[in-house]
């Protein structure tokens, strides 16, 4: 019973941290309905961004992970504006594509910038808390931290500002918000510096528990791919959920399989949501 008890502390640990991200990719898909597969490198922009800050330039945490937001979102802005939109008359479809090049593209420049090499952030050591025979590390608990305030923040800027508001608008109806003189384009550009913004802060969250790579967001992209499914694209409380629910369905996997096949959750994940209730858990029921 412990140990199952430690594997659900360390996926609602884990999930709050891949919770950002699918928040990004879902507010993402809501508005501009295309799933973006660059999250996963942008991911890693984000960690390397954060660990420049923390390790080169003696950054603490809480401003590193606003440098991240902030060199992520333009780097997302940017990508939009040269690549992604041009594409989007063409169909969701070949703009998902689009976003996977977009993705590799951004992966090797990482790699030819920082090489292969794994890097840590410049962090104190602590030892981990013990009680009742569980275990939970002060950096963990740091970590899912900001991550719940970077959701609090998240849901009272959709619920409160103006721009929030448009967002919830357009992504329920994009004709209907133009005639209320909500711009859509500039909505849409708004939506993706949040949501890339946010895929950069959860790749560096991520990285604050372990060393990082060029590789790092890549290996995060299913799992967050598989909570934004399983809550229900375009539902940012559906991306919340879905996150939490994998990562203790993946804690949980490891009492009985070996860590290699961790990644299989997320497909199984998929298969199953897209099989029975394609809107997923938050989403609206298939006729």
């Amino acid at each position: 019973m412990t140990d199952i008890i430690q594997a659900v502390i360390n996926g609602v640990l884990t999930g709050a941290l891949i919770a950002i991200p699918a928040m990004g990719l879902t507010a993402i898909f809501a508005v501009l309905r295309y799933v973006n597969f660059a999250i996963g490198p942008l991911a890693t922009c984000g960690a390397f961004a954060a660990w420049v800050l923390n390790f080169r330039y003696g950054w603490p945490v809480l401003p590193a992970m606003a440098g991240s937001f902030v060199t992520v979102a333009a780097i997302g802005l940017a990508v939009e504006q040269a690549a992604l939109a041009r594409l989007r008359p063409s169909g969701a479809l070949t703009v998902a594509i689009a976003s996977i090049a977009v993705g590799i593209i951004l992966e090797n420049v990482l790699r030819f910038s920082f090489g292969n090499d794994l890097r840590a952030f410049d962090l104190p050591l602590m030892r981990d808390w013990r009680f009742w025979g569980l275990r939970v590390g002060p950096q963990q608990l740091q970590t899912a931290g900001i991550a719940v305030a970077m959701m609090a923040g998240v849901f009272a800027f959709l619920r409160f500002t103006r721009y929030g508001k448009a967002m919830r608008a357009v992504a329920d109806n994009p004709d209907l918000a133009r005639l209320f003189r909500m711009e859509p384009g500039r909505i849409a550009m708004a939506t993706v510096a949040l949501g890339t913004g946010l895929t950069g802060v959860g790749g560096a969250l991520l990285g604050l528990d372990s060393a990082i790579d060029p590789m790092s967001g890549s290996r995060l992209l299913l799992p967050v791919f598989a909570a934004a499914v399983l809550g229900g694209l375009g539902s940012i409380p559906g991306a919340v959920a879905g996150a939490i629910l994998i990562g203790i369905g993946e804690e949980l996997s490891l009492l009985v399989i070996p860590a290699t096949y961790r990644s299989a959750i997320g497909f199984l994940t998929i298969l199953l949501v897209l099989s029975f209730r394609p809107g997923g858990l938050f989403g609206e029921r298939a006729a």
